[in-house]
């Protein structure tokens, strides 16, 4: 395998989180796993739909949180 030119993003106290790689080395380490389209599945999220039943409005419990931190 060739080798892969990556930058790791680091935070104020100088600690990794997060890896920037080209994004033709990225299509080689996809094509090296086999991942393609097809491979990489779709979450249906409509299963979850009407799941959680909620006691008031979701933007008016938001505003009521936001006035809280004032």
């Amino acid at each position: 395998m060739a080798p892969i030119h990556k930058r790791i993003l680091v935070d104020e106290a100088q600690r990794p989180i997060a890896v920037q790689v080209d994004y033709d080395d990225w299509l080689e380490i996809e094509r090296q796993l086999h991942i393609t389209p097809e491979t990489l599945a779709e979450t249906d999220l409509s299963q979850f739909s009407g799941v959680i039943a909620l006691s008031e409005d979701p933007l008016e419990y938001q505003r009521k949180m936001r006035e809280e931190w004032q």
